[in-house]
């Protein structure tokens, strides 16, 4: 009875568990976009994660509250990171902190497509644009 319990929770625990696994590489936009296709992958009160798609660029933008981890899954394109800029790629990670200017110009010729995790919770109101001139 004590074994049939545990393999049940198990199952139980593999099922929720299993609802938030993702093939990075497989995962597709849901439509035909123009420059950039976001879909939410996993949302809680610390973290909100997104595989975002961008075929030409992200404007310079900051988050006050948010700091953004950037996993490159495919594409290449120039980061822009505060002062610096830097050709990301494929296998990539970097962070970007709360309030740093950052923005993106993709150099491949299929789209730039990575996971971006970002803590706290992200509702989209903490985007602030930033005009360059």
């Amino acid at each position: 009875m004590k074994k049939t319990i545990f393999l049940l929770l198990m199952a139980i625990a593999v099922g929720v568990i299993a609802q938030d696994v993702y093939r990075l590489k497989k995962e597709k936009p849901g439509e035909d976009f123009e420059n950039i296709y976001v879909k939410k992958v996993s949302d809680s009160d610390e973290q909100t994660s997104f595989i975002i798609w961008v075929h030409n660029d992200v404007r310079l933008h900051k988050h006050a509250h948010h700091t953004e981890n950037i996993y490159v899954i495919s594409g290449k394109g120039e980061m822009i990171l505060g002062d610096e800029k830097f050709v990301i790629q494929k296998g990539d990670f970097f962070t970007i902190p709360k309030g740093t200017p950052h923005g993106l110009n993709v150099l491949s010729s299929a789209p730039v497509k990575v996971l971006s995790i970002q803590s706290p919770k992200f509702t989209g109101a903490d985007r602030i644009f930033i005009n360059s001139n």
